[in-house]
């Protein structure tokens, strides 16, 4: 039996698929009263539990041998550090308690591009660069950071524990509109869009989970391992979507030093109306921020490999097509 936790978000249903179709049987954890679209009609038994809550992960993890927890907070505003904290940090700390008490064979950890440091200028970030746990950047950064080194010491002390780190990750089954699926929806428009200065490495949903199921059966205890993809401009980006789906408007560029200059009011409007975040401090920073990713790691140890940007772009065009109409946005912060 395989346990994942956040198996109703865009990564843990993609991989939820992912090992349904390998003939794996598969629990997933998910919050009382959580939307669960994302599962449907799919061959999996669904518990309801929090990772705050001990006793309900000893529960969830009875009779489990394999554990992916994937289960996070992710919030780009600036505001919700505690409730992060409590999420990222005592939420990994009780997984991994719940792993050896209840006899879990391995565990496998998704932590984030964002925990590692971020160097400057264009040296290449790999797997050498340390967890930054009183990174400036932002609260999910130093959170993610945290829970990364718990894992690794509980590696240490004997835990059968596998570190994986996505980058910016994007593809079709995002039944929860995350930002990125948002960006991709406005620029399917034929109206004007919006774009900004920047870069960052984006890699499929699907590519990461097989990444997650490779590391779980090759990985090495207490490694961590880059599941990158491309690094795109954010214009060519966008480029890419509006010739995916055969058309072109207007590009609506803003300066990254503007949008950083009215970040902060932007996130105190969306604070006020209860809207989702699409301009805030934090992300400008990572899209002005070094992002020369490798995941040569990943592919020499685990047999890793990521499909061309262009083949993710023209699915998820397609997915989104077949899709948008039925699917709501949501002001939930999301699990990964």
């Amino acid at each position: 039996m395989i346990l994942v936790t956040g198996g109703a978000g865009h990564l843990g249903n993609v991989l939820v698929r992912a090992l349904l179709e390998k003939g794996e049987e598969v629990r997933v954890l998910v919050l009382p009263g959580e939307d669960v679209s994302s599962l449907e009609g799919l061959d999996c038994e669904k518990v309801e539990g929090n990772i705050l809550d001990l006793e309900q992960l000893r529960k969830a993890m009875q009779g489990v041998d394999l554990v992916f927890h994937m289960a996070a907070l992710v919030a780009i505003t600036s505001d919700k550090y505690e409730l992060m904290y409590r999420v990222n940090v005592e939420g990994t700390r009780n997984v991994i308690q719940a792993c050896r008490e209840m006899g879990a064979r391995r565990l496998v950890y998704t932590s984030s591009i964002h925990a590692l440091g971020r160097p400057e200028g264009n040296t290449t970030i790999d797997e050498t660069i340390a967890f930054d746990q009183t990174n400036p950047s932002g609260a999910y950064d130093r959170t993610k950071a945290i829970a990364s080194a718990l894992v690794q010491e509980a590696a240490k002390k004997g835990l059968d524990a596998v570190i994986v780190l996505p980058t910016g990750v994007i593809g079709p089954f995002d039944y929860r509109r995350s930002e990125m699926g948002e960006m991709f929806l406005q620029w399917m428009q034929k109206s004007p869009s919006i774009s900004t200065d920047g870069a960052f490495d984006f890699v499929d949903v699907r590519d990461v989970a097989e990444g997650h199921i490779l590391a779980a059966t090759r990985g090495r205890k207490g490694e961590t391992y880059l599941l990158s993809g491309t690094q795109v401009t954010v214009s060519d980006y966008r480029r890419l979507v509006q010739a995916a789906a055969g058309i072109r408007s207007l590009e609506i560029k803003i300066p990254g030093w503007f949008v950083k200059f009215i970040a902060p009011l932007a996130e105190l409007y969306y604070k006020i109306t209860r809207t989702r975040p699409q301009i805030t401090k934090y992300a400008i920073e990572t899209l002005l921020s070094n992002s020369r990713i490798t995941c040569r790691k990943a592919e020499t140890e685990l047999g890793y490999r990521h499909r061309p940007l262009t083949e993710t772009v023209a699915d998820t065009v397609q997915w989104w097509r077949e899709n948008k109409k039925r699917i709501k946005p949501s002001l939930r912060n999301s699990s990964v």
